[in-house]
């Protein structure tokens, strides 16, 4: 089958799967990539034509390789096929780890939909987050604003009822407002991050683990979620939990972080705690190489499963992980934006959740296997 004969859901999803192919090996072939979605290499040379026309990566002989640089600017090709429409706001939490493939999706779509991106990088702080927000708002440019919060705590909760009371539509991205809180205006785009937990569980369950611990990022917003499916989980499939932790391995010096690991491997060796699943990808990496380091065979010893899948691919072995869909993440909150500045209060209020992917590798198998 060809480009042309694609149903167009087709084509967005393969193109999806390229992109996120180039996020996380940074370049690709295309014989690989025809071989791998069981398409003709014609097919994803078209598709690579496409993506680089919109400036989304670039072009080298047998594949492409990722653009150098995050370039909010819509290409001239694209500008003419989709005359700008709409400004629309974009404030991120980081602008390096996951949040790079939220902000290519957020391009592939705004390109198409004659969006013109305006990007801004804050921290995981309120004050700047709110500080960054205002800058962009205060402009009187924006149409609409795309943004990922913090909602935790008192500080995050007068965030969101900030952006809730802004004269623009808020898409929030990878975040969601607690019920709680009654927000009526408000929409977002999230991975279920409590399904997630519960796949993992499930997984484990299904190789035979019976008990199981789990760590995960101090402060993270997706922690609380991905925490809830695996304790939900954990429960109705019979496990038992005995190594439960919430950590900052990746934040640590070297010394205070192997005591820690040191002191969670021996937890998990006094309580026959034979898989873990960690959240996120560096925590999963440093614990997994300190075991091995010191002896711990993996999986046959302890099976591991990350939860992002930023870098567990390039682990050794190779990290099974929970992919969260960043990309689709940011194409679906800049089409939801589309939408509501196309139709207007009268559009019911948009709330989506995707579910995350089980990415199988060499770091999980049954207990005592590998």
């Amino acid at each position: 089958m060809d480009d042309a004969a694609d149903p167009p859901a087709f084509g967005l999803s393969r193109r999806e799967r390229i992109l996120d192919e180039l996020r996380r090996a940074g370049a690709v072939r295309v014989a690989d990539l025809a071989r791998e979605l069981g398409v003709a290499e014609l097919t994803i040379r078209r598709d690579i034509s496409h993506l680089a026309d919109r400036g989304l990566l670039t072009r080298v002989h047998g594949g492409a390789t990722l653009r150098s640089r995050l370039d909010t600017t819509v290409p001239v090709a694209a500008a003419a096929a989709a005359p700008i429409r709409y400004r629309v706001g974009m404030v991120t939490p980081s602008l390096s780890y996951y949040w790079p493939h939220i902000i290519v999706g957020a391009r592939a779509a705004a390109t198409e939909l004659g969006v013109q991106l305006i990007l801004r990088g804050a921290s995981y702080s309120v004050d700047d987050q709110r500080r960054q927000i205002a800058s962009l708002v205060e402009s009187g440019s924006l149409h609409g604003l795309i943004a990922a919060p913090e909602t935790a705590g008192a500080d995050g909760h007068a965030l969101l009822q900030w952006l809730e009371s802004l004269p623009i539509p808020v898409v929030l991205a990878e975040r969601r407002a607690p019920s709680a809180l009654a927000l009526t205006r408000l929409e977002w785009v999230t991975t279920d991050h409590v399904f997630g937990g519960s796949l993992a569980a499930d997984h484990l369950a299904a190789l035979g683990h019976r008990r199981v611990g789990i760590i995960t990022s101090s402060g993270s917003p997706t922690s609380f979620h991905l925490r809830r499916g695996w304790d939900r989980a954990v429960a109705e499939l019979g496990l038992e939990c005995p190594v439960d932790v919430d950590a900052s391995l990746d934040a640590m010096d070297g010394v205070a972080r192997e005591a820690l690991i040191a002191d969670l491997l021996g937890r998990c060796r006094e309580t026959g705690t034979t898989a873990l699943l960690i959240h996120s990808d560096p925590q999963a990496v440093l614990l997994q190489q300190y075991a091995r380091d010191h002896g711990w065979s993996i999986p046959q010893d302890l099976a591991v499963i990350a939860y992002d899948d930023e870098v567990a691919q390039s682990a050794e072995p190779p990290i099974t992980a929970l992919r969260p869909p960043k990309q689709h993440v940011g194409r679906l909150a800049v089409e939801t934006m589309v939408d509501r500045l196309g139709d207007g209060p009268r559009r019911p209020v948009q709330r989506t959740y995707v579910l995350p992917e089980l990415q199988l590798r060499e770091s999980t198998a049954p207990p005592g296997v590998g």
